[in-house]
């Protein structure tokens, strides 16, 4: 039985079809599980749950840096191995239905990737009690929450989820295209199901429920992003600890 396992798990995935890759089409696709499997994903999990940590004691300690600092450095590495695979089949050709929709979906995560820097380094001043403007008052688009801000985050959040499921598909017609083995096939399902199981059980024992602004300078109602009903919602310190059950 072993032994049968082991010959399905290595058999391509069409069996009517042989499994030859060139060097820089296998290292295109390695490199590009590392990045929309890996690496993304991962700073998108810790920007989303992990802007208060499960031991903090928000909001007497606030501005914990842990997720951003792992968020910036995921996303900047995602970027450039995104970049190293792009390279690797730039004059790369293929005609059949499949190889264009991979491309579709490919261009299509690396222009989204593109939008993804692009709208991070125009995303406006910071402000606040941390990062004050030039002229010494607290007024930054972040602070004060401004409409450019707010587009940053509507665009920013909206095209990373995007993203990543359009990579998903870009992925897997890729491994179809070189009729990869069925262990990848597999492996990348479970892995999936697996990022989908912990973004929701984490989803689903609350955390992540403090916005970017209240991690940063807390709920006081003196900030004017806490003004505003989206950010001014006080969350029950057991739901920020992931605690649903303490009340």
């Amino acid at each position: 039985m072993l032994d049968a396992l082991l010959a399905w798990a290595l058999a391509p995935i069409d069996p009517g079809r042989p499994h030859d890759v060139g060097f820089e089409t296998a290292w295109h696709g390695r490199l590009m599980v590392l990045a929309w499997g890996v690496l993304l994903p991962a700073g998108i999990i810790a920007a989303r749950f992990f802007k208060v940590m499960p031991r903090q004691d928000w909001p007497n300690q606030i501005d914990n840096r842990i997720w951003w600092r792992t968020h910036l450095t995921t996303q900047y590495l995602g970027g450039l191995v995104v970049l190293g695979a792009v390279y690797l089949v730039w004059n790369s050709t293929t005609g059949s239905a499949e190889a264009l929709w991979h491309r579709v979906f490919g261009w299509s995560v690396v222009a989204m990737a593109a939008v993804q820097f692009i709208s991070g380094w125009l995303r406006g001043t910071k402000g606040g009690p941390t990062e004050p403007a030039p002229d010494g008052s607290l007024h930054g688009d972040h602070y004060d929450m401004t409409p450019r801000r707010r587009a940053f985050e509507s665009i920013h959040k909206s095209c990373g989820y995007i993203a990543i499921a359009i990579a998903v598909a870009s992925i897997l017609t890729g491994l179809w295209i070189v009729n990869a083995p069925t262990w990848m096939f597999a492996t990348l399902t479970l892995w999936w199901i697996t990022l989908i199981a912990a973004y929701t059980a984490l989803h689903r024992a609350r955390f992540g429920t403090v916005s970017t602004y209240q991690a940063i300078w807390g709920p006081d109602p003196h900030h004017p992003g806490n003004r505003d009903a989206a950010h001014g919602a006080q969350p029950n310190q057991s739901e920020i600890r992931g605690e649903p059950g303490r009340r």
